[in-house]
């Protein structure tokens, strides 16, 4: 990463973990605690978000290479996850799964919005800012879904005991298993595709830069250290280079 991106780097995470611990503190102003929001998938993938983006600014500050390509997609994609179930599945009226949305206080609202919309956008924003390009590979996608489907095993383990589950498209009280079964292998599909298309924006934008540095950008000047191909020839007592070991030079009489 450039001085430059560093520093802005190092301006914008902070910003990420701030925004978590809002939504959080904000969240839990409300009637939930906090020990009863971590079972939740958001108030999860908020809290990894936050540690890796505090993570990386502390790698970044010490100039050290960026946390793993890899991990940082998974977070990336669970944060993603967070957004748009809660948009599109959660907060949707035209949803199946839709869930009533309580009449919230302001620190509350704010604290929810922080949660399911600001801190998913700033980590997308910083994972195609600051992330290196085209190290994402195609079998990350099928990888990414252990932890959402370790949750899915948590969750079910925990309605059985408390009688409680945290999303309605899981809800075995009410589906049954067969129907959280169905709704599983829908949203392990969704979430399956989301991990594809990160890693299609990852490589779309590795062949941008590569192109950007191919129309302008000079290539990378020379080591001062790096020896020259004429100068690291070992020569003889004669002057001339040596033939490498295992090839013998003619001798005078030899040739002809």
């Amino acid at each position: 990463m450039s001085l430059r991106r560093g520093r802005v780097a190092m301006a914008f995470r902070p910003a990420i973990v701030i925004s978590v611990l809002a939504g959080i503190v904000l969240t839990a102003l409300g009637p939930a605690t906090v020990t009863g929001l971590l079972p939740y998938f958001t108030i999860q993938s908020n809290v990894a978000v936050g540690v890796f983006a505090g993570y990386a600014a502390w790698r970044t500050w010490r100039e050290l290479p960026e946390p793993s390509s890899a991990l940082k997609g998974a977070v990336t994609l669970y944060i993603t996850i967070t957004g748009v179930v809660y948009h599109l599945v959660l907060a949707n009226p035209a949803s199946p799964f839709a869930v009533a949305q309580p009449d919230r206080a302001l620190p509350e609202a704010l604290g929810n919005q922080f949660l399911h919309t600001v801190v998913p956008l700033l980590a997308i924003a910083d994972w195609a800012l600051f992330d290196p390009r085209g190290r994402l590979r195609v079998r990350y996608a099928i990888w990414w879904l252990a932890f959402p489907l370790a949750y899915l095993g948590f969750a079910l383990v925990r309605g059985l005991i408390v009688a409680k589950y945290p999303y309605p498209f899981i809800d075995a009280g009410q589906l049954g298993y067969d129907g959280v079964a169905i709704s599983t292998v829908f949203f392990a599909v969704v979430f399956w595709l989301l991990g594809l298309l990160l890693v299609g924006v990852d490589r779309g934008l590795s062949r941008l830069s590569g192109a950007r540095r191919a129309d302008g950008t000079p290539p990378p000047a020379p080591r001062a250290d790096a020896p020259k191909a004429a100068a690291g020839a070992h020569r003889g007592d004669d002057g001339a280079p040596e033939a490498p070991a295992g090839q013998r030079q003619p001798s005078a009489g030899s040739v002809g």
